[in-house]
């Protein structure tokens, strides 16, 4: 059994349109834009379900988009899970993948990195399979 759950929304632009972007995403939200660690991602307030809302820099060239991160306790087996429904792998990282849906949107799956009282909270349990 592994567990996981849509953790976070990211709104991803090349840096040539990132600041206006990430301004009127702030604005349309009514948030103020936080630096993270990595100065790729900035952080907007938090969805319900405390799903993370994150402003991405992307590389030039890289068209604008929204995609979703997948958190999950076992990478390997929430990949085969999606690869099950009809997702495609893209990228695998040392910890964590790039897939697309059926119709081509890209999405990831990471490990946990949100609070673990939240994961806890909101991840679904998956059977082994």
């Amino acid at each position: 059994m592994h567990r996981s759950r849509i953790a976070v929304v990211l709104i991803d632009h090349p840096e040539e349109s990132y600041e206006p972007a990430a301004a009127f995403w702030a604005g349309a939200q009514g948030a103020t834009r936080s630096v993270n660690e990595d100065p790729a991602y900035e952080s907007l307030d938090r969805l319900p379900g405390n799903v993370a809302l994150e402003l991405q820099r992307t590389g030039s060239g890289t068209p604008p988009r929204v995609h979703l991160d997948f958190e999950t306790d076992d990478v390997a087996a929430e990949v085969a899970r999606l690869e099950g429904l009809g997702a495609s792998v893209e990228t695998r990282h040392d910890t964590w993948a790039v897939l697309h849906d059926p119709g081509g949107m890209v999405f990831c799956v990471v490990p946990v990195w949100t609070d673990p009282a939240d994961f806890d909270r909101y991840a679904t349990s998956w059977p082994a399979s």
